[in-house]
């Protein structure tokens, strides 16, 4: 259980960390162009929004793995420990639940709206389809899969919940 739980902190830090790096990186280069040319990315206003909702996604999900999200304590600190992993452990299942919830409406926002057209990315998208040849990758410009991360975050926390769920019931079982 312990390699799991690892490897998948490892994915949700990873995940985290490339989207948050990759907004920096877009946003230093459109500036640089926009202050040095005076003409930014058509991309680089948008793209960075939608990579920040993932990063926040994985962050998400990692935080909670690791148990380092925003807890007020000064209630749970003045339990006892077996009454606060019981307590934890509730929290657990109500974040496993709300985490599935999350997968249920990331889903249906993403199917009714994400055939609309990101204003941002539509041409640059195009611009792809129509250089390579695929058809298939004017997806980008869509905002399906942008929103595709409230799925994910919600998918991604709930495998955190369950997983700490059970640690957490394997630690209570011991003491």
């Amino acid at each position: 259980m312990d390699t799991i739980n690892r490897i998948v902190r490892r994915i949700f830090a990873f995940g985290a960390g490339t989207s948050m790096a990759l907004v920096f990186l877009i946003i230093f280069v459109n500036s640089v162009r926009r202050y040095t040319i005076g003409k930014s990315l058509p991309w680089g206003e948008e793209l960075p929004i939608y990579l920040t909702i993932y990063g926040v996604m994985f962050g998400l999900a990692y935080a909670y793995m690791t148990d380092r999200h925003i807890r007020f304590t000064v209630l749970t600190d003045m339990l006892s420990a077996k009454t606060r992993q019981l307590l934890f452990l509730i929290t657990d299942v109500i974040t496993l639940i709300c985490g599935l919830a999350l997968i249920q409406s990331g889903y249906q926002f993403m199917m009714r709206r994400g055939d609309r057209d990101s204003s941002g990315l539509k041409k640059t998208a195009d611009w792809i389809a129509d250089s390579t040849g695929i058809v298939q990758l004017e997806w980008i410009g869509k905002v399906g899969p942008w929103q595709f991360a409230i799925a994910l975050g919600g998918a991604m926390l709930a495998v955190a919940a369950l997983l700490r769920l059970i640690e957490r019931a394997a630690e209570l079982k011991e003491a």
